[in-house]
């Protein structure tokens, strides 16, 4: 039996991964934000589903809720970063606030959570830090600026986490989920005021297509789920999980794009090199 160690467990994938978990005879540790959600989650399994109240964008509650498992409830095996929100609007119209906001959950939260559980995990030489970012997270659409950016930090933070702790038996993993059927477009969803006309045209038709979508989602949260608890028991575990056929597809044209830009400016990339024959290292 493991210990997982995952926030915002009250409602979408992160209460899919937390049942799941539960199923498979594992104690979990759930971060709600509200009082009243803490009693559902624990009926799941009321010897192994804890509660705990938090918001991850207090470090120090976050470092004293991690503490607390560690003592009171026991080891973490596994933490899932997983609370995180959305931010819907054009750059342009996304305020400044919303944007440090959108930053400060979904980026630091997960920072914050990673580091606080870090300490105990690398003292055992054992354990596995896992977040969820997104497909928006190695691909971009355009209205979800704020998101897409918050996401694609947590990824260069995991990719970089990934090879400072690999020495001593930790692993790294980010979750990439494409669309499933949560409420990530209802109550997991901000969206910025319009006040541009400029970009009815492109906004508008995005905007109907997502919540059109809402609830029709290709991705199912329990084979997320079952996903995840499949990696865990992998002995070389991947460093990226995507989740869905439409994040294959979306991230894999996203890629070869980035790649096709490469290659045509290759040339362009040699030119700013000294022409003195020195030998740079590469970072």
């Amino acid at each position: 039996m493991k210990t997982f160690f995952i926030t915002g467990v009250s409602s979408g994938l992160g209460r899919a991964f937390a049942a799941g978990a539960l199923d498979a005879g594992h104690r979990v540790v759930g971060t709600v934000r509200k009082v009243e959600d803490a009693e559902p989650f624990e009926a799941l399994s009321p010897a192994r589903a804890h509660a705990r109240l938090l918001d991850v964008t207090d470090d120090a509650a976050v470092a004293r809720t991690v503490a607390d498992v560690e003592s009171t409830v026991g080891a973490i095996d596994v933490v899932i970063a997983n609370a995180g929100y959305g931010v819907e609007g054009t750059f342009e119209e996304t305020p400044l606030s919303e944007l440090r906001a959108q930053f400060a959950t979904n980026v630091f939260g997960v920072a914050a959570t990673l580091q606080a559980a870090l300490p105990y995990m690398r003292r055992r030489r054992a354990g596995h830090l896992m977040a969820v970012t997104s497909m928006g997270g190695l691909m971009a659409v355009p209205c979800m600026s704020a998101y897409c950016a918050s996401k694609f930090a947590v990824e260069g933070l995991l990719e970089s986490l990934r090879k400072e702790v690999a020495a001593f038996g930790i692993h790294v993993t980010a979750i990439e989920p494409g669309s499933f059927r949560t409420d990530w477009a209802g109550r997991s969803m901000t969206r910025a005021e319009r006040t541009i006309g400029d970009y009815d045209e492109l906004f508008e038709p995005i905007r109907a297509a997502r919540l059109k979508a809402s609830g029709n989602q290709l991705g199912d949260p329990a084979k997320a789920s079952d996903a995840i608890l499949a990696v865990l028991d992998d002995a070389e575990p991947p460093g990226h999980l995507v989740l869905g056929s439409d994040a294959l597809k979306l991230i894999g044209a996203a890629r070869a794009s980035v790649d096709e830009d490469i290659r045509r400016w290759e040339s362009v990339s040699h030119s700013t090199d000294f022409d003195d024959g020195a030998q740079l290292s590469v970072v």
